[in-house]
């Protein structure tokens, strides 16, 4: 192919294969970074590849598909629309590999709001060891050791992760809900 692809198409196409939300750095990296691409003169300024993001949005809405680029946990990621949620649940449905008990939502709660949290803290809190929740947790790739405490002992601390903030479609930690905000069911 003598002609670059168009950027807007270059971006379509890596979001579209990319299993994980890709940052502006990450596309300008790719785009721009050397290699074949860079030979073929490819590159991208932050700015023309968020206008690409809008511009391919703005084609989606337009044409009424079922997908649309999305900012989550950091970057961008090609997603269903919300209101195909249900049909998309139906064919992933998992029993109960991927359903988290009440003592795991309560531990992962914990964490998400006062992260970074210790062990210790997780426990005074709920009254009761919390260990094995949060090595489940951890195994779901929804929590992650984010330090060492500057406490007697150094110990471990537990904060969310990517993976956690694509599971709710959030760019990031500070869109969520504020705790004042949140009413029990």
């Amino acid at each position: 192919m003598s002609e670059r692809p168009i950027l807007k198409f270059i971006i379509e196409s890596l979001l579209f294969s990319s299993e994980k939300p890709l940052s502006i750095s990450r596309i300008k990296d790719i785009v721009g970074g050397g290699g074949d691409n860079a030979a073929q003169g490819s590159s991208a300024e932050p700015a023309e590849i968020k206008q690409c993001i809008e511009e391919l949005n703005n084609t989606y809405n337009a044409n009424s598909n079922s997908f649309i680029i999305q900012e989550v946990a950091g970057g961008f990621q090609l997603r269903t629309r919300p209101e195909y949620h249900q049909y998309i649940s139906e064919l992933h449905r998992r029993h109960s590999e991927g359903v988290l008990s009440n003592a795991a939502l309560e531990t992962l709660s914990i964490i998400v709001y006062k992260q970074p949290i210790i062990r210790a803290e997780i426990e005074s809190i709920r009254g009761v060891d919390s260990s094995a929740i949060i090595r489940g947790l951890m195994e779901k790739k929804l929590v992650r050791i984010v330090g060492r405490a500057e406490a007697l002992g150094r110990p471990l601390l537990y904060g969310t992760t990517n993976n956690f903030l694509e599971l709710l479609g959030l760019p990031s930690i500070k869109d969520l809900p504020k705790i004042e905000d949140v009413h029990p069911v």
